[in-house]
């Protein structure tokens, strides 16, 4: 079934479904989109594409292995831009991703939630990092990002929420999205590109 078809049923959202057809891929090199995703956090999609840009330039446009992100000196790390917080994670990644000996077989192998409770552990990763990565990097068709700004100002407007009283919103978001399951990556995917336009 085409997932439209499935997210129709729910009026409210079927108002905002636009004529784009959204399309997943799974990509390759897990490990360095979580970097990836690291150094955009709280930057413009701009400036984050610039730095990343820059942190390939370290290791010659080629996409590093975690042994040569934890070699990478700190100092050359922040020269390209990244605060001091910001290098430490993305040297947390790298390590937590060579210890555990994760690839892209093991993480496609693992559930949603398996992948979550096992990447939070790395700190300066948060579940938001993860879902990211979920929607993004390993094309995962239900997932639902309910802490994203985006989303929560999306449905507070189409849904009428109470956004004064985050943990009974975020309650009432989830017991909405279950509507959208399996398809709820899709539906996030509308949710931003609506809001997007207003």
């Amino acid at each position: 079934m085409h997932y439209k078809t499935h997210l129709y049923r729910d009026s409210k959202l079927a108002r905002i479904i636009n004529d784009n057809d959204f399309t997943l891929e799974a990509q390759s090199n897990i490990t360095l989109k979580l970097i990836s995703s690291i150094i955009s956090q709280q930057l413009s999609t701009k400036v984050a594409q610039i730095i990343y840009d820059r942190f390939l330039s370290l290791y010659n446009k080629k996409e590093p292995k975690p042994q040569q992100v934890i070699d990478t000196p700190n100092e050359t790390l922040r020269g390209i831009g990244l605060s001091n917080a910001k290098t430490q994670y993305v040297k947390n990644v790298a390590a937590f991703c060579l210890e555990h000996k994760i690839t892209d077989k093991k993480l496609h192998a693992l559930s949603n939630e398996e992948i979550i409770s096992l990447l939070t552990q790395i700190k300066g990763v948060g579940s938001w990092t993860v879902e990211m990565l979920l929607m993004f990097a390993l094309g995962r068709e239900d997932v639902f990002a309910v802490d994203d700004l985006g989303i929560q100002q999306a449905m507070t407007k189409i849904y009428k929420l109470d956004a004064a009283d985050k943990k009974a919103m975020k309650q009432k978001m989830i017991t909405i999205s279950q509507k959208w399951s399996p398809y709820r990556t899709y539906a996030c995917l509308h949710l931003w590109a609506w809001k997007d336009e207003q």
